[in-house]
């Protein structure tokens, strides 16, 4: 496939930045997305061209660091994967591609397609713990009973990997379905009893410290998260904030 990427440039996070078109030739369907970027970096690096930033990892849809915004969607045109897992025969020969850096005033660019997103970090060390008694003869957790049902929902809710795609997508780039699953993952399990309270009232006092928007219910979060995650968490954290400030 022959394609014209237009990607956004951003030397650094106080600069200006603009969109600049590339093209790139001889692109197999079998090649992930971010495989195409390494072929357009080694043109530019041949080329004695800056190559583009980007994030990346595992390259396996688990640590989510690949974030990019593309022809309009967090992680491009598929639904449940990551930009890492989504592969150029979702396009076609011809095609114009538009890549982006995640929009959010609480993930501001550091360059090209790289964000800050250490307020998610910042969010879950508000709450994102437990107590536990090390001391001693410390609990099995396999001896504390817990239900099928309760289990499956706090696996889900735990299945977030915090890519951000919700808060790209979210008109309010809210962060609500991010913090309702980590609330969730605790506040459904009794290891999470303890500091049930105290953490869904400073996870949420620091996502909006943070600067994220509300929610308003358009679901758009859902519909983009790579993992599927429900917006049941959504409601669960505002019940357990409800539920902690009485």
């Amino acid at each position: 496939m022959n394609l014209t990427l237009k990607i956004w440039r951003q030397k650094d996070s106080n600069a200006k930045g603009q969109m600049v078109d590339y093209k790139v030739a001889d692109i197999s369907e079998h090649m992930s997305f971010l495989e195409m970027m390494d072929v357009l970096n080694e043109q530019l690096v041949n080329s004695g061209e800056e190559p583009i930033a980007f994030d990346h990892d595992c390259r396996e849809g688990i640590c989510g660091t690949c974030s990019m915004y593309i022809n309009g969607e967090p992680h491009g045109p598929d639904r449940g994967i990551t930009t890492c897992q989504l592969h150029m025969r979702s396009f076609k020969d011809g095609d114009t591609i538009t890549i982006e850096p995640f929009r959010a005033a609480a993930f501001p660019v550091l360059k090209d397609l790289v964000v800050d997103r250490t307020a998610f970090e910042r969010i879950q060390q508000a709450g994102g713990y437990i107590s536990v008694n090390t001391s001693g003869n410390t609990q099995d957790a396999n001896s504390l009973p817990i239900s099928k049902h309760a289990a499956d929902e706090a696996m889900d809710a735990a299945a977030c990997i915090g890519c951000g795609a919700c808060v790209a997508t979210c008109k309010n780039s809210s962060a609500m379905l991010f913090v309702g699953a980590k609330v969730s993952q605790y506040a459904l399990l009794p290891q999470g009893q303890v500091e049930a309270a105290d953490r869904v009232k400073n996870m949420v006092e620091q996502m909006d410290l943070e600067g994220f928007g509300n929610c308003t219910n358009t679901g758009a979060c859902e519909i983009e998260c790579p993992k599927g995650i429900s917006l049941d968490n959504i409601a669960r954290m505002n019940r357990e904030l409800m539920k902690a400030n009485i």
